[in-house]
C-alpha cells in the first residue's frame, strides 16, 4: 500500500468539512507542501515493523459443533500446548475472542472481524504458555465486548450453564460459560464496565478484574484505553491467583503497565481472614433496581468473613453514586473514537499497534456496518453526537472528575483494606427473544453496572467470588481492594471460599 498526494477534489472536501476557506490555488499550494511528508510515508512502507512472538507450533483447530459447544461459548476449539514446565502445566486456558492468537479466527463476537485471523500472540498468551499452559480455544464473546449480558453477540446468545434461558453475561459470558460448565479451569476476560466481574457473578465463578495497567492488554482489541482491563476467571481462588501471577507484570508494548506492582499472589492463598479489615459499602446496597434477597445473601458472606475472623464496618462513599455517569461520559466518546473511528485500535499511545487488525476492522467497518449490533450503533451513534456537537466536553469533564471518585475510594481504603458490596444488584436475567424491541435489547444489556463500572473508572482491583445463589442462579460478591494490593482480595475469597466448600 502506497499513499498518494491528495488530488484537489480530496483536498477540497476535506477542507470543506473543517470549513476552511481556500480555494484551487490554496489546495494546489498545499498539496506541494504534502510531498515531503509523504515522502516519509513511503519510507514508512519500506521499513520492517518488530511482530510479536509466535513462540509455541499450533494447527489451525476447528469451528466447534453443536455438540461439542452446549452453551455456545466456543468461539473456536484448538489445542496449543505451552512449555513443558510452569505454574500452569496441566491447565487449559479458554481465552476470550477479543485477545490474539496466531492462526486462529478472532471475530471479537462481531460480523465486522469475521474472517479475520491473526499473525501474532497476545502477550498475555505468550505468557500462558511461557508458564506450561495449553490454549483450549477462543471464548465467544459480546459482539465488539459493548454489552453487560449475553444475546449481543453475533454466533448466537451465550447461554447461562445454570439455566440455559438467561443470560451468562458480558461481556466474557464464554469465557465464564466455560468455566461454569467445567469445559476449562481457566480462562481470560476482558472488563471496561464489569465484563469479566458480571459474568463471573452470574455464572458462579471467580473473577478478578485487577488493578489499570497491572496486567498488559497488548494483542487485545481494546474499547476505551483509560478503562481496558485483562485478568483471570476461574474455578478457584487458587487458580485466579496462580493464573494472575502468569499474566501480571510490566509489559514493554504497553505503558499503562509502568508502574505495575506484582505480588505474591499464590503465598495469599490459604492465609485466612483475621486481621482483615472489610467495609461494608452502604451504597452498593438497595439500587433502584436492586433484588433484596441479593443484598442480603451478599451481608450474609460479610457476615462469614467476620466469623471467620475479619473485622468488619460500614462505610459510606456517596460518590460512588456518581461513577456511572462519570463511566458514561468516558466510555461513550472513548469506544467511538477508539474502537470503531479508531478501526479497533485507536491512536496517539505509545504501545503496540495490530495493523492487520486495524486493516480487517476497517474493511468490516466499510462494509458490513449494518450487521453490528444495536449496542454497538448508539455507542458509535451517541459517542459521533457528543464529539462533533459538545467537542469532547464531557469525555473531558468525565476524565477530570475520575480524579475525585479514585480519592473518594482512596480515602475509604485509607482505614480499611477492602469494600464489600453485590456484584451485581440481581441474578442473571432472561435471554430477551431476538425479536424484542430494541429498548428492551439494549437494556437488558446494559442495566446491571451500578456497582461493576465506577471500579473501571478508578481503576481499583475488584475481585468477584461466588456467595450463594436464589432460585438455582448465582450470587457474587465483590470485593474491592487498594490498587495493586490483589493479595488482600485473594486472601479474602481463599478465605471465604475454604469456609463454603
Amino acid at each position: 500500500m502506497a499513499v498518494r498526494l491528495p488530488n484537489i477534489d480530496q483536498l477540497r472536501d476535506i477542507s470543506s468539512t473543517f470549513g476552511l476557506s481556500l480555494d484551487d490555488e490554496d489546495l494546489l499550494s498545499f498539496r506541494e507542501l504534502m510531498r515531503g511528508p509523504i515522502a516519509s510515508y513511503a519510507r514508512l512502507d519500506r521499513l520492517a515493523e518488530p511482530k510479536l512472538p509466535v513462540k509455541y507450533p499450533r494447527g489451525p483447530g476447528h469451528r466447534p459443533t453443536v455438540e461439542e459447544n452446549p452453551y455456545n461459548a466456543w468461539y473456536w476449539k484448538t489445542e496449543i500446548k505451552g512449555a513443558a514446565s510452569g505454574l500452569l502445566t496441566g491447565k487449559s486456558v479458554a481465552i476470550k475472542d477479543n485477545i490474539c492468537v496466531a492462526g486462529v479466527p478472532m471475530m471479537n463476537g462481531s460480523q465486522l472481524l469475521e474472517g479475520y485471523v491473526p499473525e501474532i500472540d497476545a502477550t498475555v498468551v505468550t505468557r500462558i504458555l511461557d508458564a506450561g499452559g495449553t490454549i483450549a480455544g477462543k471464548a465467544a464473546c459480546e459482539d465488539l465486548c459493548f454489552s453487560g449480558a449475553s444475546h449481543t453477540c453475533a454466533t448466537g446468545p451465550i447461554l447461562n450453564p445454570h439455566d440455559i434461558a438467561h443470560s451468562a453475561g458480558g461481556s466474557s459470558g464464554g469465557s465464564a460459560a466455560l468455566v461454569a460448565a467445567g469445559e476449562v479451569p481457566m480462562a481470560i476476560g476482558g472488563d471496561q464496565g464489569g465484563s469479566i466481574r458480571t459474568p463471573s457473578s452470574w455464572c458462579g465463578v471467580y473473577g478478578l478484574k485487577p488493578t489499570w495497567g497491572l496486567v498488559p492488554t497488548t494483542g487485545s482489541m481494546p474499547i476505551s484505553y483509560s478503562v481496558d482491563h485483562c485478568g483471570p476467571m476461574c474455578a478457584s481462588t487458587e487458580d485466579v491467583a496462580r493464573l494472575l501471577a502468569v499474566i501480571a507484570g510490566h509489559d514493554g508494548y504497553d505503558p499503562r503497565t509502568q508502574l505495575a506492582r506484582t505480588g505474591d499472589y499464590l503465598g495469599a492463598v490459604g492465609k485466612g481472614a483475621a486481621g482483615l479489615r472489610i467495609g461494608v459499602l452502604k451504597q452498593g446496597f438497595g439500587h433502584p433496581e436492586s433484588d433484596p434477597e441479593v443484598d442480603r445473601i451478599a451481608r450474609d458472606a460479610i457476615d462469614s468473613l467476620r466469623a471467620a475472623g475479619a473485622t468488619v464496618s460500614d462505610i459510606s462513599i456517596p460518590m460512588h453514586y456518581e461513577g456511572p455517569h462519570i463511566w458514561s461520559g468516558i466510555i461513550l466518546e472513548g469506544a467511538a473514537e477508539m474502537m470503531l473511528k479508531g478501526y479497533g485500535v485507536g491512536n496517539n499511545i505509545a504501545a503496540y499497534y495490530p495493523l492487520s487488525l486495524q486493516e480487517a476492522f476497517a474493511r468490516g467497518m466499510s462494509s458490513r456496518l449494518n450487521d453490528a449490533s444495536e449496542t454497538v450503533k448508539l455507542v458509535l451513534l451517541l459517542g459521533e453526537y457528543l464529539h462533533r456537537h459538545y467537542h469532547n466536553r464531557y469525555h473531558s469533564k468525565a476524565q477530570n472528575l475520575r480524579v475525585l471518585l479514585r480519592d473518594a475510594y482512596d480515602s475509604a481504603l485509607h482505614d480499611i483494606d477492602m469494600l464489600a458490596m453485590p456484584t451485581i444488584p440481581f441474578t442473571a436475567t432472561p435471554i430477551p427473544p431476538a425479536d424484542c424491541p430494541r429498548d428492551v435489547y439494549v437494556d437488558r444489556a446494559l442495566n446491571m453496572q451500578a456497582n461493576t463500572c465506577p471500579f473501571d473508572v478508578s481503576g481499583h482491583p475488584a475481585f468477584t467470588i461466588p456467595c450463594g445463589s436464589k432460585d438455582g442462579l448465582p450470587v457474587g460478591l465483590m470485593l474491592v481492594g487498594r490498587h495493586f494490593e490483589e493479595t488482600r482480595l485473594i486472601q479474602a475469597a481463599s478465605a471465604f471460599e475454604a469456609r463454603t466448600r
